[in-house]
Formats: structure tokens, sequence, C-alpha cells
């Protein structure tokens, strides 16, 4: 019985599809079928895939072509799949042409042309409404926003708009956008979401700019210092039905739900300590030190909650600037500190003690792909790893994207109260060290 194998992820099963099965079923006697797994498409940054793997495997079952189905789950599977059900012949579609070459090695190749005129990425443009997306910045540097939301089916950056003319003429020219915004009103005309990517002291503005305009919003953290104003920007989003998104990538990321689902299910026993410490790495942009703090707070209010029972501070300043802050938050027996530094350099880290183990995140912590656990009971360190190109941004916009078709304003990943919560931490830190 000669045994055949082909690969998909047959997303809005088309005619295409059916074709490509019909002829792989052509060159044997058995045919199996690798439809890509859920976690395999997010690690590979394929997040337009609309239907789920159950309707995606159904729907391959349905043409009666194939004999057995098996899911594709990680990166090199497919050679293992290959000895494992001792495959005579590998077929896929011509556009991989040159890509499994070295398939070759372990059984016959056979690269099929495509049936034209039709594709999943086809019928998803066709099908699906279109966001356009436009910046508000006074940087060149886009965040890679630009790059990474086409990766999410019906969104993209068409223009830019910022207060110094020239630094907008060199964002637009860097991106080869649509679009060169003269001011954030024909911007509103013509988008439907808007990230803010400025100074601190001009966030709260565009934001309220923008969620009076009817516009969704994602925008870096922290939006401001004071948490009323946080809670009067979440209250006119809530008000307006609009989204209104803390852009901190870190709990979008799979490795991070992993790891909050390994703290809070116990598997490292009960939380004794968290460190959580990050170095500023550009010192030309002075708002940085916030964004840094904001963004380290976050994982202890994902992990420990926003109950704490006492906070204390600690400071190093050169005249009114805070060279180096420290948060100790306290939750009943357990310590969760923050570090950040500015001039005074700390490690990249994030550390989660518990009774039964400990978690350990590196450098980049912020837009980590693994984690590595050890045990206390003396067996081997193991890691979990997430591989992703980027820094996170496909995710956010992913989630954006969910609540949109659900006709949601709020994400479950990082609620309203969560994010208030950060601020007043920073509010009372600020507070603190001004006295």
């Amino acid at each position: 019985m000669k045994k055949v194998i082909t690969y998909g992820t047959f997303d809005l099963f088309h005619n295409g599809h059916y074709n490509m099965l019909a002829r792989a079923k052509e060159y044997g006697d058995y045919l199996i079928v690798g439809v890509t797994g859920d976690t395999y498409d997010i690690g590979r940054g394929k997040l337009s895939v609309k239907d789920s793997l159950a309707t995606r495997i159904e729907n391959v079952k349905n043409t009666g072509l194939v004999d057995e189905i098996i899911v594709e789950e990680y990166l090199g599977q497919k050679i293992s799949d290959i000895n494992r059900f001792d495959v005579d012949t590998f077929v896929i579609g011509d556009d991989w042409k040159g890509k499994f070459d070295h398939i070759a090695q372990y059984c016959e190749l056979v690269y099929l042309e495509r049936t034209k005129g039709i594709s999943s990425t086809q019928l998803r443009e066709e099908n699906f409404e279109k966001y356009n997306i436009g910046i508000i910045t006074d940087r060149i540097d886009d965040n890679q926003l630009v790059k990474e939301a086409p990766l999410v089916s019906g969104f993209q950056v068409t223009g830019v708009f910022a207060e110094d003319r020239q630094v907008a003429g060199e964002f637009y020219k860097k991106y080869e956008l649509e679009n060169l915004y003269g001011s954030t009103a024909s911007m509103f005309d013509d988008v439907k979401i808007v990230y803010i990517r400025t100074e601190l002291d001009k966030r709260y503005a565009y934001i309220k700019q923008a969620l009076d305009a009817g516009k969704h919003v994602i925008c870096d953290v922290p939006f401001t210092l004071k948490a009323d104003k946080q809670r009067e920007l979440t209250e006119l989003a809530a008000s307006k039905n609009l989204i209104l998104i803390n852009n901190i990538k870190l709990v979008y990321i799979q490795v991070f739900t992993q790891l909050l689902w390994m703290c809070h299910a116990g598997l490292i026993g009960d939380i004794i300590r968290i460190e959580c410490s990050v170095s500023k790495q550009d010192r030309h942009i002075p708002y940085l030190f916030n964004e840094l703090m904001a963004m380290s707070i976050c994982p202890i209010i994902k992990i420990l909650g926003t109950d704490y029972d006492d906070m204390k501070c600690k400071t190093i300043k050169e005249g009114d600037t805070v060279e180096f802050g420290s948060i100790t938050l306290r939750y009943g027996e357990c310590d969760a500190i923050i570090n950040v530094g500015n001039t005074v350099r700390v490690n990249n880290k994030i550390e989660i003690i518990g009774s039964k183990g400990t978690i350990r995140m590196g450098d980049n912590w912020w837009r980590a792909n693994y984690f590595e656990l050890h045990k206390t009971d003396g067996s081997q360190k193991q890691i979990y790893n997430v591989n992703f190109e980027g820094n996170g941004f496909k995710f956010l916009i992913r989630d954006m994207l969910n609540m949109l078709q659900n006709d949601r304003i709020t994400t479950k990943i990082l609620s309203n109260n969560e994010a208030v919560k950060m601020i007043e931490v920073l509010e009372e830190f600020y507070n603190d060290h001004e006295q």
C-alpha cells in the first residue's frame, strides 16, 4: 500500500482545498492529512485563521477523500510523521516550492499547482471587515505595529499624524503609508482604530480626543500617572461602547498565559516571593522610566491580584530625576518586589518563588518566548517556550479582533480594574518619593 501525506491549515474550506486533496489522493492508496493546530499557528504568527481546529478537521473529513487525519503541533513534525507512518510520498502546494526540498531525503516529494483564483486569504479579504489604524506619534519608531497588524485579517496601518511635521514625514516615508495626516481630525475621519505612541504628558488628551471621535484606542502605558484620569478614560470608552486597550504585550503572549496558569493552579505551591526587574535601555526617552514601571507592575497584578495589604517604596534620585525605583507590595506572607533602573542598572528578570518550585524569565521578559521551571523535588529543569517573531503586537491585535467580532469592549486578558490598579500603584509611588 502506497501512503501519501500532505499538510495545511484548511481555513474557510474551499474548492482549492478539495482539489488539492483529490490530486494528492491520486499519488497513492492511503491519504494522511496533517491539519495545523491552533498553538502551532499562533507560534508561527499565523493569526488570521477564522475556523476552529475542530471545524477545519471536520471539513477535511467531510470530503470523503482522507483516510487519516492528524494534527500538526510543532515545527519539524513533518519528518517525524513521514518516518512514523512509513510515508511514500509527500505532497504540498507549489506556493511552498523550494521550502521542503529537504523532504526528498525521506520520501518522494511532489509540489502541486494551486487552484488559481481562490484562496483562504482572498476569502478573508473579501468577506471580513477592514480595520484601518492610524498612529499618533512623536517618534520615528512604530513599535512594529505596521509590520504585525496585517498578520491579523482586516488590520492595516494606513497613516500617521505627528505634531512635528518632520517626524510625521519621515515616519510616513519609512513605513510607506498611504496617508500623512495634517490633523487628528482628518485621521479620525479615515480610521477605526488609533494607536497613541507619544510622550506621557500628551497621552490623556489624545486618548480623550480619539474616544470623543468614536475611535477604538490602543495606547502605550501608562495613559496617565493619575488614577482618577485613568478611570475617567475607561468610563468614557464604556459610555461610547469603544475599546480602550493598554499596550502591554506581555499579557497577550502565550508563554506568559502558560506561566500565569502554572501560578494560579498551584503547580509551584504557595507563592513566597516575586521579583520583577528591568533597566531602562534608551536614556534619550525621558518618559521610558514610567513605562517600565507600569510594565513591571503588570505581571505582579496579574499573578497576585489587585488586593495587596501594604506598599513600600525606595528611590535613588539625582535632582528631580528618579535614577532607581523600587516598590514592594505585600500580599499576606508574600512580597512582590519591582525594581526599575534608570542610570542604576538592574538585571532584567522575573522570578517567582513558590514552596514547590521557582519560575524564571530572563532578559527581555516583556516579550518573552520562554521561561524556566525549577522544581524543589530535585527533578530536571523544565523549559517552556513558544517561538515567534516580532514583539507580540499581533497577539494584542488578535484580542482586539475577538472583541470587535463578539461586540465586546473589555478584554479578559487585562481588566479595567487591573489597569486602574497599576496606575494607583504608580501614583502612590510618585507621591511617596516626592514627599
